[in-house]
């Protein structure tokens, strides 16, 4: 489906040594947790049932449940974790639809709704590209009034500036909005902007695909049969993209495990996903009666079961955004081997609650890394390594008004 070949575990890694030594050190909590037969299955290479991820769900066991997928982990990326340096941009928040656990979306009569320029867009672009990043990731509402071709000068002029700068951009129901603004198929509209110069969808907008938790959350937003098809059609056109799940609102954990399973089918089907994001819910300034958001424990579960149930995803992030930059590292441990990107500047998490910062410097991410053990990787869009971190490398310096004492005081250690 791509010319990029997946990441290559690292030469220095022993991976039948790594796995001897953690079953010798997980045997005992992975025998008192009833979960042996999960793990000789994963380490055998079989594939998981939904009654297996839900049986990885439902124990209480986390570290035996984390060991699981820290082997599957290990099985597809070694020793390696990775980051992306990269910059989000939101064009607008005004939406057509009301999302009910949207805290991003406003009306134009709002007075806090925005709308960016082509010219604004490309001026943040350019400063973030003088600070090294490699992605710009663009989403934004369902605009009521923005012609198609916004959206395509857009992407040629964000290209114009480096034409090595990769560009994120759109969720699914963004692009069957502008497929609906431009009169054209879903495969035409994809191919323009394509042409324009889109690399890579985005995963969002996939919140949880069963029917009925989807109208309770999102309703009016697009069928989950509609989100999989633009992610099809666009992976039939070669292009690859990233999928999400948003948990920890009013969804089941057979709900979860329902998600999984369609996303896997996916990628059975298409092999056009390269990475897997889960999203913890923020229950702030929506319309989700939700009182108690995600816990540490859950959110390092669904991280688990996601990376031992999807074995045909190669990588799974943890999104520092969403859960803190603490948690994203402890999350290195659970089956995840990325931690996102320095991001810059983000409001759709930070409009529903987030406390997180609204950037992270390159050092932040490979200190974090470093401390779990494992060797930083910066990484592109696709996931394809850029510079690697021996033990040797300083870490990388910063300019100065990336540096931030709030994510000093969100790592593990000083």
């Amino acid at each position: 489906m791509s010319d990029n070949p997946p990441v290559s575990v690292d030469s220095r890694f022993d991976f039948r040594a790594q796995a001897c030594f953690s079953w010798q050190t997980m045997n005992f909590l992975i025998q008192r947790s009833g979960l042996r037969d999960l793990h000789e299955k994963v380490a055998a290479g079989g594939r998981l049932s939904e009654a297996d991820a839900l049986r990885l769900f439902e124990s209480k066991d986390l570290n035996a449940v984390g060991a699981i997928a820290d082997f599957a982990r290990a099985r597809k990326v070694g020793h390696r974790a990775s980051y992306i340096l990269n910059r989000y941009i939101n064009y607008s928040n005004y939406c057509i639809l009301s999302c009910q656990f949207c805290s991003f979306a406003r009306k134009k009569r709002d007075a806090d709704g925005f709308e960016l320029t082509i010219e604004q867009i490309v001026q943040k672009a350019r400063e973030a590209l003088a600070s090294g990043i490699t992605e710009l990731h663009i989403v934004g509402g369902l605009h009521p009034s923005l012609p198609f071709g916004y959206y395509t000068d857009m992407l040629r002029a964000l290209k114009t500036l480096d034409g090595r700068l990769q560009l994120k951009c759109f969720t699914a129901i963004e692009v069957l909005h502008l497929a609906w603004l431009a009169k054209k198929s879903t495969e035409q509209t994809l191919i323009e902007l394509k042409t324009a110069g889109l690399d890579s969808l985005t995963g969002g907008g996939a919140e949880i695909f069963a029917p009925a938790i989807r109208s309770a959350i999102a309703r009016g937003k697009e069928s989950a049969e509609e989100w999989a098809d633009v992610h099809r059609t666009w992976h039939r056109l070669g292009g690859r993209s990233t999928c999400t799940m948003l948990f920890g609102h009013v969804e089941s954990l057979a709900d979860r495990v329902d998600h999984l399973r369609r996303l896997r089918e996916l990628q059975d089907e298409t092999h056009g996903f390269v990475g897997f994001i889960p999203l913890p819910y923020h229950p702030e300034n929506n319309e989700i009666p939700v009182t108690k958001p995600p816990t540490g424990f859950d959110t390092l579960r669904t991280i688990a079961v996601a990376r031992a149930y999807l074995d045909n995803f190669d990588h799974l992030t943890a999104y520092w955004v969403g859960m803190g930059l603490k948690l994203a590292q402890v999350a290195l441990s659970y089956g995840a081997d990325d931690l996102h990107g320095t991001i810059v500047e983000e409001h759709i998490f930070h409009m529903a609650g987030a406390t997180s910062p609204q950037l992270t410097a390159e050092a932040e991410l490979v200190k974090a890394i470093r401390e779990t053990g494992r060797v930083p990787v910066q990484r592109d869009t696709f996931y394809q390594p850029v510079r690697t971190w021996d033990d040797a490398a300083p870490v990388p310096t910063e300019p100065p008004a990336w540096k931030s004492a709030i994510l000093e005081d969100n790592l593990a250690t000083g």
